[in-house]
């Protein structure tokens, strides 16, 4: 089923991540469907830590952008914004360079409330981290 309210193109998306954390993480939206989101950022210097490992914190930036992203593609915009509330992130696997891949999927969205479960893999399609956002959604103030 269908969840997103507003049309839209992987150009489109993209665009909306320019000037910002996303474009400077290099996270990139590579796919979608009806019901989910996809997106790749590179494991180098800008998101690994001092080990030479994927900061955990890069992990949770892409999280949190996939489900901003799928909660703006929810809501008329003209009308409503979106705020993420909560985000938590479990960290399962190490990676050290190439791409990881993160994946976005609905698990409640309400009128006033989503909820959305994000599971970030390596190239190997190994499990590196899975996160859970909620995010809110508020009238517009302008």
């Amino acid at each position: 089923m269908k969840i997103w309210k507003n049309d839209f193109t992987l150009e489109g998306l993209n665009n909306g991540g320019k000037n910002c954390m996303v474009e400077h993480l290099g996270i990139e939206i590579i796919d979608f469907g009806d019901d989910y989101l996809t997106a790749k950022m590179p494991v180098d210097a800008r998101t690994k830590q001092p080990m030479g490992l994927l900061h955990g914190g890069a992990s949770v930036a892409l999280a949190e952008s996939l489900g901003s992203f799928a909660s703006v593609l929810c809501v008329d915009m003209s009308k409503q914004t979106v705020v993420g509330l909560e985000i938590n992130a479990n960290h399962l696997k190490s990676a050290s360079s190439g791409y990881v891949y993160g994946t976005c999927k609905p698990v409640r969205v309400g009128r006033t409330v989503h909820v959305w479960n994000i599971e970030i893999k390596n190239e190997k399609e190994d499990l590196v981290c899975v996160s859970r956002l909620t995010v809110a959604v508020i009238d517009r103030r302008d």
